[in-house]
């Protein structure tokens, strides 16, 4: 493991900022600001049920992740073109690549447009096309995630999933979202199959409101090769023994755990106990439109107010963001090379 070299407290910021990372928890969704909801609302027609910008935010006061949702929805309904699509995803990109995400692994919801009436490659045409532009016009390498709806049945996902065959291409994994309590893991075991046999990489929402046994059910049932959240496996020690021993990266999202109250706020954050413990753990936004912070601000406010984390830290999250990606190997390792020189450049002058 790289020592890193003594770094006084306040460039840590400017480090956190520069650093190079990977961002493995981003639904695409969820980054659709006020500003474009309101405008494509008004490019497409669509009537929505606040007056203003104002009003929306406003609406952001979120209690749990079932009233974040319903929110959530409620902004999607204004994306009905391939251009919108692509529009939402480039306007994330590119703010991506200020915060210099140089690996972006984003997820998509299907069923959430497909629901309304937009075909599936209307959605993936234009997210893959700004992927494709993402790499030669800003240097970040983006792929997507198609995530099922876990709320809704698994015979709808089978119909999704046949639906994205001749888009696989263009897909580099699938994952469970949306409401959690309720909705265990194990209700996807047969869809999850199909998809690793068909070659697709796995990941799993589990561990946010949900219990450990939820972790150890997407483990055990879908196969997840990561975790997306986790923080409740700290309530399981032997869970926690075993993703550490594994090695099973955590896609932990502090700001959004802040919004949806399951901390207090982020002094409460467990991610110390999470990376003390020897886990994989990441930092990422999540849905950050609605969560009050991009990539950068996540990792910012997440060290300020946990005064323990240290550089040593920033450097294992970014790290471990590049190792669990689904990138190819050469490239994970010029970027964690990257990310070495990076923290070496901001050292203490000798």
């Amino acid at each position: 493991m790289f020592k890193v070299p003594p770094i006084a407290a306040d460039r840590l910021p400017g480090l956190l900022a520069a650093a190079p990372k990977a961002e493995l928890h981003i639904h695409i969704e969820g980054s659709l600001e006020p500003d474009m909801i309101f405008a494509l609302a008004q490019r497409n027609g669509v009537a929505l049920p606040y007056a203003s910008v104002h009003d929306l935010r406003r609406a952001y006061a979120f209690t749990s992740l079932q009233s974040f949702l319903d929110v959530y929805y409620a902004g999607a309904s204004v994306l009905l073109h391939e251009q919108d699509f692509y529009d939402l995803a480039q306007a994330y990109l590119a703010r991506a690549a200020m915060d210099n995400v140089a690996r972006a692994e984003i997820f998509f919801d299907p069923q959430t447009h497909t629901a309304r009436g937009v075909d599936l490659h209307t959605v993936v045409g234009g997210l893959h096309r700004a992927c494709t532009d993402a790499r030669q016009n800003l240097g970040v390498s983006a792929s997507l995630i198609l995530c099922f709806l876990r709320h809704l049945s698994e015979e709808d996902a089978f119909a999704t999933l046949e639906q994205a065959m001749p888009l696989l291409d263009r897909i580099v994994g699938v994952g469970l979202d949306s409401s959690e309590l309720g909705h265990p893991p194990e209700k996807f075991a047969r869809v999850f199959a199909r998809c690793r046999q068909l070659g697709l990489h796995v990941v799993a929402h589990a561990g946010e409101e949900g219990p450990p046994a939820y972790i150890w059910s997407a483990l055990d049932v879908l196969k997840a090769e990561r975790i997306d959240h986790g923080v409740q496996a700290v309530r399981d020690a032997a869970l926690m023994q075993r993703l550490a021993q594994e090695r099973i990266p955590l896609t932990v999202c502090p700001l959004s755990n802040q919004k949806l109250c399951v901390f207090p706020g982020l002094a409460a954050h467990n991610l110390p106990q999470l990376l003390e413990a020897g886990l994989a753990a990441t930092v990422n936004s999540d849905d950050p439109a609605y969560f009050g912070g991009y990539i950068n601000d996540n990792f910012t406010q997440t060290f300020a107010a946990l005064p323990m984390l240290t550089a040593q830290h920033a450097w294992q999250l970014a790290f471990n963001s590049f190792e669990a990606s689904f990138a190819p190997e050469a490239d994970k390792r010029r970027w964690q090379q990257q990310l070495q020189a990076c923290f070496e450049r901001h050292a203490d002058p000798a």
